[in-house]
């Protein structure tokens, strides 16, 4: 009999709560066999990582994992069948009719919260810790992503490393990919940049760094409304840099993408995690917070990698430096970033999040039966 697991997700931005909750559903489903349910409360942002989704529809499926729209009634107006296992994304806060139905069940589902992505020190003490519900017989465990052995580890699907490495090595599916996207191959000493960012006071300091440069840059621009005032200016006077933009890419081409480009420019924590994948040297711009947090958990992760040279691109980057110096300082040692990008994509792949998700799941349902009435009869 098949697992059944309903996955929570409150966009709260546009692409980065749903992007990594579509590629946990996708792989909960075909790797580890479970029923999968996804309740969603925007299908337009989750329409553009899924081409086949339909935003009209409230119920469909896609890719053998059940979608749902998750509005503010539909717990109100209709039963569900319940679930063994609950996931609420980054926090989001469940229905409380749909709580109350868990604390019906016997046992109760496990119930995990999955906390965004950090590199600091202290997630380590707060992963697998338990959280009492205030009123109900209900528990939530806090469930860490992490880069470290003793944090959740990351989202990594069973193939991924092995297709990369096929693809990169296969010159004619790179330029297939490139034609695909209805883009130019590649020239000869030409540097290709894959740019995808949010608006960045850094922004036009690096783009005057490339055009002036003496190495051809193509810089591959994913849908993004802030850089389209310079596209439009470069057009006339670009010297060394060209810039295409081309429409936002469904999960798997953005992977692709990242794994032909030679240095990928990503933001918040889904592409930040792929980008890790794709064996290349990333920069990384974080999601800005008010109150500066995003600097420990920037800097944190900048020192887990250990390239000083990278790291001050990271810094100017994200607006603590001179990112015109850092690029060139960058560029001069580019293949040894390269190395150590390879060296420390190898070593937290070792730490799949999925897997430990799922013996997490195992783990605390037996304890779950154990302390049910009729808990020895179950075992």
């Amino acid at each position: 009999m098949s697992i059944h697991c309903d996955i929570f997700c409150s966009v709260v931005d546009n692409f980065g709560d749903i992007g990594v909750s579509w590629r946990l559903a996708r792989q909960l489903a075909h790797e580890h066999g479970l029923a999968v349910r996804l309740w969603v409360d925007n299908l337009a942002s989750f329409a553009k990582l899924c081409p086949e989704l339909n935003a009209e529809i409230e119920q469909q499926t896609c890719r053998g994992v059940e979608i749902r729209h998750w509005t503010e009634n539909v717990f109100q107006t209709q039963t569900f069948t319940g679930a063994d296992w609950v996931i609420g994304m980054f926090a989001c806060k469940l229905p409380e009719n749909y709580l109350a139905a868990m604390a019906r069940q016997t046992p109760p589902p496990v119930w995990i919260n999955l906390e965004y992505l950090s590199a600091e020190n202290w997630v380590a003490g707060c992963h697998r810790l338990p959280s009492p519900h205030a009123t109900l017989p209900l528990t939530q465990y806090f469930f860490f992503p992490g880069f470290t052995a003793d944090t959740g580890g990351l989202l990594l699907e069973r193939d991924l490393l092995t297709r990369r490495v096929e693809f990169q090595a296969d010159l004619s599916a790179q330029q297939a990919f490139w034609r695909s996207l209805g883009l130019p191959e590649r020239a000869p000493d030409e540097l290709r940049i894959s740019l995808f960012c949010y608006q960045n006071a850094a922004l036009p300091a690096l783009l005057e760094t490339w055009r002036r440069g003496a190495q051809s840059v193509v810089c591959i621009v994913p849908d993004n409304h802030y850089l389209y005032d310079y596209i439009e200016e470069f057009k006339s006077d670009a010297g060394a840099l060209k810039i295409i933009p081309i429409p936002f890419l469904a999960q798997e081409d953005y992977d692709h993408l990242l794994w032909a480009c030679d240095v990928n420019f990503v933001r918040g924590e889904d592409s930040c995690v792929r980008a890790h994948w794709a064996g290349q040297p990333f920069i990384w711009q974080i999601y800005p917070q008010h109150d500066g947090v995003h600097w420990q958990k920037l800097r944190a992760l900048s020192q887990l990698l250990g390239d000083a040279a990278l790291e001050k691109v990271w810094l100017a980057w994200n607006g603590d430096g001179d990112i015109a110096a850092a690029w060139r300082d960058f560029s001069a040692q580019r293949a040894v970033s390269q190395a150590r990008t390879l060296a420390w994509a190898s070593h937290v792949s070792a730490n799949n999040l999925a897997l430990n998700l799922a013996a997490f799941y195992r783990e605390t349902r037996m304890l779950g039966l154990k302390n049910t009435p009729d808990g020895a009869a179950k075992n």
